[in-house]
């Protein structure tokens, strides 16, 4: 299993190399280079450190292209390639930013303001600040469960009109995204952008992401008492509807109601719109900055770039031959 944890850095050492990577091209190279390879440049293809630095032949400086030559297998490649960045032609002082402001903004950042920061267009904007998305999403599958006390609750996003219950009425199951969340007290927190939030849907994310020796902790939504044989250390319930937000045995869910508070202010302040097609995204992006919440600025950013290695986010299918 790959580990999350991340060398310790200078307090100041991202803060102070930022701002030069956010303006000058080869500044956010070697940013990049070093923030992915630290001190030992890898091939890109075949991961051998007999790589070198490719040079222009009259000026003596790096190749325009930023290019790495691997000794051993031959090859060229830049730090963009086997990284959400390869194929991209926009300059990497803007994924330095752009990295930088997902990383540092409590509630995000919009495309939109990338665009107007950056001088690019919106379509660039949106494309880079996709893949950034999609580089702060884990692998689900490598993921070790959630244990200790466990929070589970349910809300609905975007969309009127707005009942006083949102667990009812088809206007809102219509209208309304269900976002189902799952945190760990003190630990990480996985939200999940589901169809529905029926029986069925959260007892499955629960066994699939909950470890069987946990305690469950809900409101008294009867959705959760399927659930409630499966854990060795029980189910707790508050009853929200007779105003009781902390039970006498202390069980709340209060961790995952503010969760939820961050993520609506951040899609009504920030964003405005969010569609269903992409909801799961930005979900994934507020669960980064909360999981790494614990880290400093500079750390959350280089976290999110190496996270980034390995990925690719293709919207097209390649066609069938």
């Amino acid at each position: 299993m790959k580990s999350n944890r991340q060398p310790q850095l200078a307090k100041s050492e991202v803060v102070r190399e930022i701002p030069l990577a956010c303006c000058n091209e080869i500044a956010a190279v070697e940013f990049f280079e070093k923030k992915r390879w630290g001190d030992t440049p890898k091939c890109v293809h075949c991961q051998s450190t007999a790589v070198y630095k490719m040079t222009d032949e009259k000026t003596g400086q790096r190749n325009k292209r930023f290019l790495w030559k691997c000794r051993d297998c031959g090859k060229q490649g830049t730090v963009r390639i086997g990284m959400v960045l390869e194929e991209s032609r926009i300059p990497l002082r803007h994924w330095a930013y752009a990295f930088w402001r997902a990383s540092t903004s409590k509630k995000g950042v919009s495309a939109l303001e990338i665009k107007r920061q950056c001088q690019i267009s919106y379509k660039s904007a949106l494309f880079l600040m996709h893949r950034i998305r999609f580089a702060m999403t884990p692998d689900a599958e490598s993921l070790p469960k959630l244990t200790g006390r466990v929070e589970a609750d349910e809300t609905y996003v975007g969309g009127k009109p707005r009942p006083l219950n949102y667990h009812r009425g088809p206007a809102i199951r219509k209208k309304k995204a269900p976002v189902f969340c799952i945190v760990e007290r003190g630990g990480n927190i996985r939200r999940f952008a589901v169809a529905n939030v029926s029986a069925r849907t959260l007892r499955t994310a629960l066994v699939k992401h909950v470890d069987r020796k946990a305690t469950l902790i809900t409101d008294e939504n009867p959705t959760y008492l399927g659930a409630r044989s499966r854990f060795e250390g029980g189910h707790f319930t508050v009853h929200h509807a007779s105003g009781e937000y902390v039970a006498p045995n202390g069980a709340h869910i209060n961790t995952a109601e503010s969760s939820f508070a961050i993520l609506k202010r951040g899609i009504t302040g920030i964003y405005h719109a969010v569609s269903k097609k992409h909801l799961h995204r930005y979900i994934a992006e507020f669960d980064f900055r909360w999981n790494t919440r614990k880290l400093s600025d500079g750390e959350r950013t280089v976290a999110a770039i190496r996270s980034a290695e390995g990925k690719r986010l293709m919207y097209r299918e390649p066609l069938a031959a």
